[in-house]
């Protein structure tokens, strides 16, 4: 299984139709470089995500826009651990496998949306990780795997069969939504060049790329996107 996801088969061009949702992931200023929890180069993919989201509004489309949202105690923290410093595994129900810097604290500047990001197109944000005792990676689904976040909903209602993923972390949150979207029965297409990984712990990447293959997740790149 390669580790560089270029490496990865990817499909050439899809058209778009009805039935198609964008799902952009945590575009948030913390997990932009100078951020509590910087993503290597995760500001610049804003400009493609923005493109993206255009041709999606242009067609009347729905475009979902998700937000990490955590109280300032949110027991994912790695200060809410007595010895415990961010990056440490930490396995626990709901939280793990590793803990983090605080961040996305709800009400604060680093929960906004990148300042460039033109999130007045979303018809839709998902906010998660609102509960104290439980994190929330994926868009449909906390990391309990019982608490609905109402995305499932929301898209079906809508008429959606096919979802495409983009925006941050590749290995964590753009990971486990397009892993729930197949478990929900949605087609998935990862957008893979509109999005950058966090990379920890060691082998995050390759597993994500192994597991998401595994699953029937299909990756291709913005410029492939038709209207």
């Amino acid at each position: 299984m390669p580790d560089n996801i270029e490496d990865l088969e990817h499909i050439q061009s899809v058209n778009l139709a009805s039935g198609d949702a964008l799902l952009v992931i945590d575009m948030q200023n913390d997990f932009m470089p100078g951020g509590a929890l910087p993503v290597p180069d995760g500001d610049i993919i804003v400009d493609g995500v923005n493109r993206v989201m255009e041709i999606f509004h242009g067609l009347g489309l729905p475009v979902i826009l998700s937000q990490d949202w955590h109280p300032s105690d949110h027991l994912s923290f790695a200060s809410m651990h007595e010895g415990k410093r961010p990056f440490d595994t930490f396995e626990a129900p709901g939280i793990g496998p590793v803990l983090w810097p605080d961040h996305c604290v709800m009400g604060t500047p680093g929960a906004d949306f990148h300042k460039d990001l033109k999130s007045y197109l979303a018809h839709l944000i998902i906010r998660k990780g609102y509960h104290r005792e439980v994190d929330s990676y994926s868009c449909f689904m906390e990391n309990d795997m019982k608490t609905e976040t109402g995305l499932d909903g929301y898209l079906r209602s809508r008429g959606i069969e096919r979802i495409f993923t983009c925006g941050l972390a590749m290995d964590y949150c753009v990971y486990f939504t397009a892993m729930d979207g197949r478990k929900k029965g949605f087609e998935v297409y990862y957008i893979y060049d509109l999005t950058k990984p966090v990379a920890s712990p060691e082998g995050s990447v390759s597993t994500a790329l192994e597991k998401m293959t595994k699953s029937g997740v299909s990756f291709i790149k913005a410029v492939a996107i038709k209207p």
